[in-house]
């Protein structure tokens, strides 16, 4: 049995609904020491654009949080947070503080009424501190409005056939006819951190791949990817945007797209990017395993999520990795393929999903003290 005698690198994302990066690291961290007590770990927690990424970011680049009253995706007062490094005038934002689907109960969840309003009211307040840089996470969204609202905050307006405003929803898309930027437009750097690579439009687009569990009915899924694509049209019209087939434009209900259009803004790969700006590359070479872990890993990992480019990652350097995961929905055919070692469900086999999440801490623990209590659960 190989002898693990360098630190194991605990790096989580969140999971989602149950608990953040952080606290799923804690946990984990917990059951690897009640098994072995001699290992060391590092806990390194990290995200991949969606809902907590700037609270990753912040952990690891000292930022400070700031408050905003804004609205949510249904356009009630709601106060959030944001992040600051003052040092870097850098603003640390993600999209799902205001305009996330967790805000919202399952009755309240319809994409053709939701807004990114409160996400633009966040820019605008980073912007009015003094920010010269923003890094958007933008998963987790209630959204599919293509950014309208986001762009409806900061000035823009748009108008339909009879050049009357049209409140920025997603039903509303199909109505755009023309837009009219604000007169005056903040120059400002923007990355726009992307956990999928979705296009805008069609079967892999926005409506398509996230409309139904947003709250979209079959008709709504189909009226809402016609929204998109004609609201793309219209921008490539009037602005010579080329956005459809973009990859990650479809991210966050055409947020992708709306960021680009909008904001001049750069979509990148969230994982890489947070990755590189955390410092974990350099810690990969110092560690020997990688703990890892997302509420379910699927088909959707291997578009971008964490696990999938943290994996790619530690292959690269021969670093072996174990994935934790709320849902394992792929054969050990499928996740040995990514390049894990191990990937366990820790949920056991028949609890009700609510009981699960109530409960995902203590069951990664187990899942942990199980995994590391005979060994290197690496060892073939």
């Amino acid at each position: 049995m190989a002898e693990i005698t360098k630190p194991i690198l605990v790096a989580p994302d969140a999971f989602k609904h149950a608990c953040t990066a952080l606290e799923a690291g804690k946990a984990i961290q917990r059951g690897i020491l009640r098994a072995s007590p001699a290992l060391a770990c590092r806990l390194f927690p990290l995200a991949d654009g969606g809902e907590g990424t700037a609270g990753i970011l912040a952990y690891h680049l000292k930022a400070e949080p700031r408050r905003a009253l804004v609205h949510d995706a249904l356009m009630r007062p709601l106060e959030v947070t944001w992040y600051f490094v003052e040092a870097q005038k850098l603003a640390l934002i993600d999209m799902a503080a205001a305009s996330g689907i967790q805000l919202l109960s399952h009755d309240e969840r319809n994409p053709m009424h939701t807004s990114t309003y409160g996400t633009g009211e966040v820019i605008k307040n980073a912007i009015g501190a003094g920010a010269q840089k923003i890094l958007l996470g933008i998963g987790g969204s209630a959204t599919n409005d293509a950014g309208m609202g986001m762009a409806a905050a900061l000035g823009w307006k748009f108008l339909d056939a009879e050049g009357k405003v049209i409140p920025p929803k997603g039903a509303h898309l199909e109505q755009v006819q023309k837009i009219v930027p604000p007169k005056t437009q903040t120059e400002i750097k923007v990355e726009v951190l992307c956990d999928v690579n979705n296009p805008l439009c069609g079967p892999d687009g926005a409506a398509f791949t996230y409309g139904a569990q947003k709250g979209a009915s079959e008709e709504d899924v189909a009226f809402l990817d016609l929204g998109l694509r004609h609201f793309a049209d219209i921008l490539e019209e009037q602005f010579g945007h080329t956005l459809i087939e973009m990859p990650g434009a479809g991210a966050a209900g055409g947020l992708g797209a709306g960021a680009v259009a909008f904001l001049n803004g750069k979509l990148v790969s969230g994982a890489r990017t947070i990755m590189k700006l955390t410092g974990f590359y350099e810690a990969l070479k110092h560690c020997g395993m990688v703990v890892t872990g997302e509420g379910r890993f699927d088909e959707q990992s291997k578009r971008g999520k964490l696990v999938h480019e943290l994996t790619r990652a530690a292959q690269e350097r021969g670093v072996p990795v174990i994935a934790f995961c709320g849902q394992l929905a792929a054969s050990e055919e499928e996740w040995r393929k990514t390049g894990l070692c191990l990937a366990k469900q820790i949920t056991p086999d028949g609890m009700p999903p609510d009981k699960a999440i109530k409960n995902t801490e203590a069951l990664l623990e187990q899942a942990a003290f199980e995994c590391f209590a005979e060994g290197n659960p690496c060892d073939p």
